[in-house]
């Protein structure tokens, strides 16, 4: 009887010993095909790249403005390499990259120093100012426009103690530590950001070669030859907005300069500097030479003479952001000076600062798009 039942129980262990759920080895694949599997790829592919891009979004400015200077530097830094060190290497990369770094700090060093030296001065000021109101500044007479007008409201709002004192009052103390306090954060964070942007620039200095071969490479995986076309429209457009950025803002700087000069604006050198360092900005040269008029006018010159640096920087600035600038930009990568005028202020409205050369590429982009993929591959078709 023993013997029966264990007869029988091997039996039934055999049988499920070969069911398909007990041999995995023997399971077949999934019934899709070479199609279905690549899609499957494309989208991990995709989602892979959204990650990355969103756990490097804090640093993509960063390594768009290292890229940005990687693409443009990169003829000055192999003339510079050869001459100087034998060729590109490690080492030619990081004296590149040093020397770049003191020109884009030496500016904001200067500001900052600037700054600091005319802090104990407002300081004084304001107490001085709290104590016997604030007296009418001689150069508010000598204001080609308005200058009795703007006098009587500075008696009647500044002069007069009581008044002073209200209006000062509305200069909290605390909200002035807390602007502080936020100014400084966002300072580190700048600052912490440009060296992450120059640490970027080393390594594609560096590593320049490969990585320029690496992505043709996969562009024309992707693309074909038109990938790689298009590659080499998106370099052309990056040179020449920066190179043109940089050849107007030397020129406007010069020009206003010598205005300066001829005005009368103290520390004339200083202002030039500024003025040429600032037109590389949005905006920024207007404010070197406001600032330049305002400091001849306080500082003993003529009405005149600080409106005609105002009126002379103005001239210069339309002139050369609205018509020399695009049409620089416009020549040297081949678009259209509509299209570049339309790149270069719209990308400033679309992104910032970081758009004055992100946009052009972008108009670059598209022409080549329409000239070379749509155009160029209708007789083949």
């Amino acid at each position: 009887m023993s013997g029966t039942a264990k007869a029988s129980s091997k039996k039934v262990h055999a049988a499920t010993a070969g069911t398909p759920a007990d041999r995995p080895a023997e399971q077949k694949p999934l019934p899709l095909g070479s199609g279905a599997r690549m899609n499957a790829r494309v989208v991990l592919a995709l989602v892979l790249v959204a990650l990355g891009l969103w756990t490097a979004a804090s640093f993509l400015p960063a390594l768009i403005w290292a890229t940005i200077l990687a693409v443009a530097l990169w003829p000055l830094y192999l003339v510079f390499a050869k001459r100087f060190l034998g060729g590109p290497s490690g080492a030619a990369a990081f004296v590149f990259t040093v020397l770049v770094a003191l020109i884009l700090m030496t500016p904001i060093s200067l500001a900052v120093y600037e700054v600091a030296q005319q802090s104990d001065l407002l300081a004084d000021w304001l107490k001085r100012a709290g104590d016997g109101g604030i007296a009418v500044p001689g150069w508010v007479a000598r204001l080609p426009i308005a200058a009795e007008s703007m006098e009587q409201w500075w008696r009647a709002n500044l002069s007069d103690p009581k008044a002073a004192t209200a209006w000062l009052k509305t200069i909290n103390a605390d909200n002035i530590s807390n602007l502080f306090r936020t100014f400084g954060g966002q300072l580190l964070h700048r600052l912490f950001l440009l060296f992450f942007s120059l640490l970027t620039l080393f390594v594609l200095l560096r590593s320049g070669h490969s990585a320029a071969r690496r992505f043709l490479e996969t562009c024309d995986r992707l693309f074909g030859d038109a990938g790689e076309g298009l590659v080499e429209k998106l370099i052309e457009a990056t040179r020449a907005t920066v190179n043109g950025t940089v050849l107007v803002a030397l020129g406007e700087g010069a020009v206003i300069g010598i205005g300066y000069f001829v005005a009368g604006v103290p520390n004339a050198l200083t202002f030039l500097i500024f003025t040429t360092a600032f037109a590389m900005l949005p905006f920024g040269a207007w404010l070197a030479f406001t600032v330049a008029a305002i400091v001849t006018i306080s500082n003993g010159g003529s009405g005149v003479a600080g409106m005609c640096v105002f009126v002379w920087g103005t001239i210069v600035m339309l002139a050369g952001d609205h018509f020399v600038w695009p049409t620089l930009v416009s020549g040297s990568a081949r678009l259209p000076f509509l299209l570049a005028f339309v790149g270069i202020f719209g990308g400033l409205a679309a992104f910032g600062l970081m758009g004055l050369f992100v946009g052009p590429v972008i108009m670059a982009a598209l022409l080549a798009i329409w000239r070379e993929w749509i155009f160029r591959s209708a007789p083949q078709a």
